[in-house]
């Protein structure tokens, strides 16, 4: 039975608005070698491999990037449930909790209402689009010690929004949010120690960040540290944790955690062997758009490995990938072999996913 084979995370270039595909690899075409990982240095995204014959010989791992930074921008009270502002921001009110946050900024200087403030003006929600005044009111949230308002101010700062670019600041920022508890902001500020620019690289002090928002329940976190633990960077390499963390993030809709996930289910790596739940994820991921589990869903049902075979069903699923530049040699000559009659079934089928006549 062929294996389903992640591949090594290579520590990435800091990204701030996407959100990183996990790349795994069943066996790429020895044409195409694997790129090197030395050092968790910052590197461009590499190119993932495709596919060959199931009989070729297993690879090298190859390198994926490291997950993106999360930008968002801060959300408002923590408890909806007591919260006026948060509520009507909630229904899409978005006019209604201009007012009402207003009104409790100026007349009960509430750094929780401030940050709506600057929220619903990043936003262009209920008002025009405005950075600079929502940075003006993330700031004055920021000094009245909301940990959002931190968070989204810096997040500002970095990106050079509403001011010019500021990463000292930003990182006081981030740290000061993240000591008050803020998992978005020890993720980030993980990614900053990660990317060796802003701050000097420190893996370990990474993994450290990582840890206190994955143990805060952020998905993003759990699959960065879930990645550390798989490759011992900056923590003593362990594949039970890392598969927990896998198991964590994908619960909570990672969809790059469910493809690891996934492959660590259908091999039985750090957890019990589950070919149905392994294929459930890959379905879930590749109807999440995810290129990668849609190859590997694809090789599945054409060999029946794991699935009962379905050709059709399959080769829909290689066409799809196809489009996002995952080929695969092996499902090419499968596709080939088809009869003019189920070729033609598989191409409308995969228009019709694709939304194209």
């Amino acid at each position: 039975m062929r294996i389903l084979r992640p591949i090594p995370i290579l520590l990435g270039c800091l990204i701030w608005t996407a959100s990183a595909a996990a790349q795994i690899s069943l066996t790429p075409p020895a044409a195409q070698a694997p790129p090197a990982a030395s050092k968790p240095a910052a590197k461009p995204k590499p190119k993932p491999t495709a596919a060959q014959k199931p009989a070729a010989p297993a690879p090298e791992p190859a390198a994926t990037p490291t997950p993106a930074a999360t930008v968002m921008p801060a959300p408002a009270p923590d408890d909806p449930n007591v919260d006026l502002v948060f509520g009507a921001y909630q229904r899409g009110q978005y006019k209604t909790a201009f007012d009402l946050a207003t009104k409790r900024a100026q007349d009960n200087g509430d750094p929780k209402a401030m940050t709506m403030l600057g929220e619903l003006y990043a936003n262009a929600m209920g008002v025009k689009r405005d950075y600079a005044k929502a940075a003006d009111w993330y700031k004055r949230a920021a000094d009245g010690g909301d940990r959002e308002g931190m968070f989204a101010l810096a997040m500002l700062r970095l990106s050079g929004r509403g001011g010019p670019v500021n990463r000292e600041e930003a990182v006081k920022l981030l740290a000061s949010s993240a000591k008050l508890g803020n998992p978005k902001a020890a993720y980030n500020l993980a990614l900053l120690y990660l990317d060796g620019q802003t701050l000097p690289q420190d893996v370990r002090r990474a993994a450290e960040l990582f840890r206190v928002a994955a143990d805060a329940g952020n998905p993003e976190a759990q699959y960065a540290l879930a990645t550390f633990y798989k490759e011992g960077t900056g923590v003593p390499k362990d594949i039970d944790k890392a598969v927990r963390l896998l198991q964590a993030a994908s619960l909570a809709d990672n969809v790059d955690a469910e493809v690891e996930y996934a492959i660590a289910l259908y091999n039985g790596t750090g957890t019990p062997k589950n070919e149905a739940a392994a294929v459930a994820l890959l379905r879930k991921a590749a109807k999440q758009n995810s290129a990668i589990a849609q190859n590997r869903l694809a090789r599945v049902l054409v060999t029946g490995q794991g699935a009962p075979m379905d050709k059709i069903e399959g080769l829909k699923w290689h066409l799809v990938a196809k489009t996002a530049g995952k080929g695969d040699p092996m499902l090419d000559e499968a596709m080939a072999e088809l009869s003019a009659e189920d070729r033609a079934k598989v191409e409308a089928a995969a228009r019709r996913w694709l939304g194209t006549k």
